[in-house]
């Protein structure tokens, strides 16, 4: 295992190889992903050190796919490099992240840009195009993590969550998707907000995408309002991932489930919210 003082010399000749300039510093307020990747800053350049579990080449066909899509931030290298411990890393430039906690969020923005990405066209001849997100695993993931009295729900949940991505693949859904999107998920580029992290891009059901802010909603932690104003725009956009009109929850319902399970199994216990999505996951467990 390389020395942190090596991978530290290694971020830094990277990001100057690209031109940035300043010392080196860890993200303020991002500096260690939930994921576990790291995120060092140079200037206004941003190293991101992936988790170990990240496999290069399919990395590279998600930071491929991202760079070209709009609703991205770019990247400022399209390729993904090797650090001296193995992990692999890529670089960005140093946008404003939205904080979840800020007072006034952009949830019709965010309802837009989720839109314009379903709506961006496949790459149906692409051989190389990036696997489905992976909400099974993530879901797998958070049940190991789960108190036992909860291990059975999480058990069940990843099994609908497996079974809907087995009919996904064989209807060949048309969407590109996030796979991992909430608004922590948004960067400010220029005067609009554009989207970050593509460690889970790929191709699957564009329903999701809404998963959190859904499962948020149905457990009280998103007010009607925002959450109304997250769908009326999603549904403006001609997002595809649910109706243009009519009740969405038949779609969303597993989603929303799903992704309120992984949340309660990554909040500190700690904290107020804990308590409503550990209440929840109780709900559901009955």
């Amino acid at each position: 295992m390389a020395a942190r003082q090596e991978i530290d010399e290694w971020v830094l000749g990277l990001a100057r190889s690209l031109g940035a300039s300043g010392a080196l510093a860890p993200l303020v307020g991002h500096g260690l992903t939930a994921a576990g990747a790291e995120l060092r800053r140079v200037g206004d350049v941003v190293v991101k050190v992936h988790a170990d579990r990240t496999e290069l080449a399919v990395l590279q066909r998600r930071l491929d796919l991202a760079a070209t899509l709009e609703p991205f931030v770019p990247p400022l290298d399209r390729r993904v490099h090797v650090a001296p411990d193995g992990r692999v890393a890529t670089v960005w430039p140093c946008v404003e992240v939205l904080d979840p906690d800020a007072a006034v969020l952009p949830w019709a923005a965010a309802g837009t840009l989720l839109a314009r990405l379903h709506r961006e066209p496949r790459r149906r001849d692409d051989a190389r195009r990036p696997p489905r997100p992976g909400w099974p695993e993530r879901v797998a993931r958070a049940a190991a993590r789960a108190p036992t009295e909860l291990r059975a729900l999480g058990a069940r949940l990843g099994d609908q969550a497996r079974r809907s991505e087995e009919e996904a693949g064989r209807d060949e859904p048309a969407s590109i998707v996030h796979g991992d999107w909430h608004l922590g998920q948004l960067g400010r580029w220029g005067e609009e907000w554009r989207l970050i992290n593509v460690d889970d891009v790929g191709i699957g059901g564009p329903a999701w995408d809404l998963a959190r802010p859904a499962g948020f909603w149905a457990c009280g932690l998103l007010a009607d309002e925002d959450w109304r104003t997250f769908l009326d725009a999603y549904r403006a956009a001609r997002g595809p991932a649910i109706p243009a009109t009519g009740d969405p929850w038949p779609i969303l319902d597993l989603p929303a489930r799903c992704a309120v399970f992984v949340a309660a199994q990554r909040v500190s216990p700690g904290k107020v919210i804990a308590r409503t999505l550990e209440a929840a996951c109780r709900r559901m467990a009955q």
